[in-house]
């Protein structure tokens, strides 16, 4: 019996008498420990979630969306439905819902993702146990429950848990669809991909490939009817992805929030260029003819953020989200009329895809330095190792740590290709630490289960199970090699889920493979011993973060493939000796990983906003430890001028109040703020509006706190043409807006992040009228000071960089 341990079991009906009791078929552990998998699942996922804190762009949104249900179907920023985020709203309803029933708090907005998290670990168990049986389904579960990105993803409030359980649910039902032939399953997949196309876009497409080929290699009936099968499941699928752009291009601009991200108020320039052709614009794919705003960020090619050439009467910009050029320039499209209810919370200039990255590879990002000491790709200027910003110093409260944190940033591309630039992006460290423990076992996997079986029938269950996990592995690596990433660690949950299926299925059929004898039986040790090998490698790139962790990995592998030769080979081989091998062999390949994991657990890493847990630098960069972040700073995460987002703490900028400037997550006022707040509600006399901002993060504060009805300008990147000049005019003229709050640097967000062209946006202009025309509010007149008011909308004060330096209360319009 020993010996077949991880031979399939048979699919019989089963009659549970308890929920710790397994189904008829099963081993009798088999269930229990399905239950001790999910139990940890949940608690590592759950930990802390009283501490949680809002995410720092995504957060207003779901206030929002708890406000009215107008916003909640448009994923409005702002609760007067004044501009959409930048991404689809999918991913934000179960935030929202959960906000509803339970009260607009942090730990409300994180439960969704933790729910997530646990059912997408039961449904991957319940594929691979159909594929390759209940102990490879075990195998997989445990690999994914100990994959440091996975535990990250379902502890953060962004798109990719919702995409990665739907995408699991597709696998499922294309499953169930192959084995019989049938069209319904089939359908039911293509609408959970289109669900995930509501959470992630076109990523969601990318697993379509692996999808099809299951069926249309494996499903038991003719060709035509299959293909059939696959057309129809493509139309339910395409009606689904796109039915919410579809509704927002059908309904008029005057009924519906601004599309951010475009320059055209289209939701299929927001969809395929933003937030798609930009991914790629380091390979020259350009979005500048989609209406979107434009980038170019290192991805296939590396290089960094570049600034990118829009189409004429467009401007260059080294910064930005991605490091974004408006295209096109005033767009002619109408723009929506803005409700009477005033609309809240549009976006700054702020970097989200590496900007100001505190990451070895990301080389020169908003006039950023390189070189070994100082951090690459700063929000503006360079710093040094010392920690000190262009414009003041970045100092934690009390003065005892740097910006550089602990172990220092990550001056240039070390290492392994450039880290999270460049087409080897998937092996750097900051990727590998969380994603790619399990690269060789994979690999070996599925060129054996393919070589192995290849004269099977094209039914064969076995063969085609490697078929889908290497394709969707193969699929997404490619898409991530080529495309950028950007310090967003949590993007790799999707090719967390085939590694670790394939970690199942793999050692399932390398043990029957070694005890069938000949020379397939030394390909688990070898692979064993491989997959251990790459994983001390990977450790020993973090010498300050558990130094005997690499050895101890190395001593285990050895143990295993110790017992599993003398078990093939030696006068007393058989099945406890095998099975020691085998337990060894698991703990060899899953010991390194499930250190970071648990990191959950250390206050002094956690997980950071971006989906990592633990340290995440590594080679190249100073050893590791505290100091090492993969962090790209913008909508979460650690940011340069002190204060974290996310919750995430000392592991690579000084500790320090609020958000340094991209809004405050803790969704309380200030006393300033709120004496901002009272005056401009006092004053406003019947406008709707009690205030515009210059940046979405200037609104924010006052979205997450009071559900305000603050106007923001320019969208996420401030580049975006809402609303124009004119139509601020109108609002100010007919009485709709009477305050406006200029923070920075007053010629709005893009000046902070090396925008040459940040004088042309609609932003810039409408500051600039503002500061001419508009008469100046005294801070003594709503109980602040200059000082203070410096510092009102979570802008760090003086000394702690240029861009917290002044913040003035404007009024516009006739004095009363």
């Amino acid at each position: 019996m020993a010996t077949t341990v991880l031979d399939p079991t048979a699919h019989a009906g089963s009659i549970r008498r308890a929920p710790w009791r397994s189904p008829v078929g099963q081993p009798a552990y088999a269930r229990p420990a399905l239950l001790v998998i999910t139990v940890l699942a949940a608690t590592l996922y759950a930990w802390g979630i009283d501490h949680s804190q809002y995410h720092t762009f995504y957060a207003n949104a779901a206030r929002s969306m708890t406000e009215n249900w107008k916003a909640f179907f448009y994923g409005s920023f702002d609760p007067g439905n004044s501009i959409t985020l930048d991404k689809l709203p999918g991913f934000l309803w179960p935030q929202a819902i959960s906000a509803r029933v339970f009260g607009f708090h942090p730990w409300a907005l994180t439960l969704p993702q933790v729910i997530e998290g646990v059912a997408s670990l039961l449904v991957l168990h319940r594929v691979v146990r159909r594929w390759a049986g209940v102990n490879a389904a075990l195998i997989a579960g445990t690999a994914f429950l100990v994959t440091p990105v996975a535990v990250g993803l379902f502890r953060t409030a962004v798109e990719d848990p919702l995409f990665t359980l739907c995408l699991l649910l597709a696998a499922e039902a294309t499953q169930r669809a192959a084995e019989a032939g049938r069209l319904r399953p089939l359908v039911m997949a293509g609408v959970w991909v289109g669900i995930g196309f509501q959470s992630k876009m076109l990523e969601a497409w990318a697993v379509l490939p692996a999808l099809a080929l299951v069926y249309l290699i494996s499903a038991p009936i003719v060709l035509r009817k299959r293909l059939a099968h696959l057309a129809v499941s493509a139309v339910v699928m395409a009606a689904v992805s796109c039915s919410w752009m579809l509704a927002v291009t059908l309904t008029p601009a005057k009924d519906r929030p601004y599309v951010d991200g475009t320059t055209n108020n289209s939701a299929f320039s927001m969809v395929v260029g933003y937030n798609f052709l930009n991914r790629f614009s380091s390979l020259g794919i350009s979005a500048a003819s989609t209406g979107s705003v434009s980038a170019t960020q290192g991805g296939g090619h590396g290089g960094g953020l570049r600034g990118a050439t829009g189409a004429p009467g467009a401007g260059q910009n080294a910064g930005g989200r991605y490091g974004v050029a408006q295209n096109g320039g005033q767009s002619g499209a109408t723009a929506p009329s803005l409700p009477g209810t005033a609309g809240t919370g549009q976006h700054s200039g702020a970097g989200h895809r590496g900007s100001g990255a505190h990451r070895r590879g990301a080389q020169g990002g908003f006039g950023g330095a390189s070189g070994s000491g100082s951090a690459s790709g700063q929000y503006f200027g360079s710093a040094s190792a010392s920690g000190q910003w262009a414009g003041g110093a970045a100092r934690q409260a009390g003065g005892q740590q740097s910006a550089a944190g602990r172990g220092g940033l990550q001056g240039h591309g070390g290492g392994w290709g450039g880290d999270q630039n460049g087409w080897s992006k998937m092996f750097g460290s900051s990727l590998a630490s969380q994603t790619g423990w399990l690269y060789p076992l994979a690999a070996i996997a599925i060129a054996c289960g393919l070589w192995w079986r290849r004269g099977k029938h094209r039914t064969d269950r076995i063969r085609i199970g490697f078929v889908m996990w290497g394709t969707w592995l193969a699929t997404y690596f490619l898409v991530f090699s080529a495309g950028s990433v950007g310090g967003h660690t949590y993007y790799m949950g999707v090719i967390a889920v085939p590694l670790a299926a394939l970690a199942g299925g793999g050692m399932r059929l390398l043990w029957r493979a070694y005890r069938a004898g000949g020379r397939r039986a030394w390909v688990l040790p070898g692979a064993v011993a491989a997959t251990a090998a790459w994983g001390a490698y990977i450790a020993s790139g973090f010498p300050a973060f558990l130094p005997w962790l690499a050895p101890a990995v190395g001593v285990l592998a050895v143990a295993a493939v110790v017992l599993l030769v003398l078990a093939r080979t030696g006068v007393r081989s058989g099945g406890r000796l095998a099975l020691a091998g085998l337990a060894a062999s698991l703990a060899a390949v899953l010991f390194a990983p499930s250190a970071w994991a648990v990191q959950v657990f250390n206050p002094s890493y956690g997980s950071s906003g971006m989906g990592s847990v633990g340290p995440s630098g590594g080679r190249g960069g100073g050893g590791g430890g505290h100091g090492q972040s993969s962090l790209a700073a913008g909508r979460m995460g650690q940011l340069p001028w002190g204060g974290t987002a996310g919750g995430a703490r000392g592991r690579g900028t000084a500790h320090g109040g609020g958000m340094g400037g991209f809004g405050d997550s803790s969704g309380q006022l200030t006393a300033q703020q709120q004496k901002l707040l009272d005056y401009t509600t006092a004053h406003r006399g019947s406008a709707p509006y009690v205030f515009a901002t210059t940046s979405w993060n200037g609104a924010s504060p006052y979205i997450l706190a009071k559900g305000a009805d603050v106007l923001p300008l320019g969208g996420f990147t401030g580049q975006v043409p809402f609303p124009t000049q004119s139509r601020f005019q109108q609002l100010v003229n007919s009485g709709k807006l009477k305050y406006v709050l200029v923070s920075g640097g007053s010629r709005g967000m893009g000046v902070m992040f090396g925008n040459s062209a940040a004088g042309t946006t609609s932003t810039t202009q409408i500051t600039k009228w503002v500061e001419s025309t508009c008469t100046v509010v005294p801070a003594s007149a709503y109980g602040g000071t200059q000082s203070s008011a410096a510092a009102a909308n979570g802008f760090p004060g003086p000394g702690r960089g240029e861009t917290g330096a002044t913040q003035t209360l404007y009024q516009c319009g006739s004095t009363p």
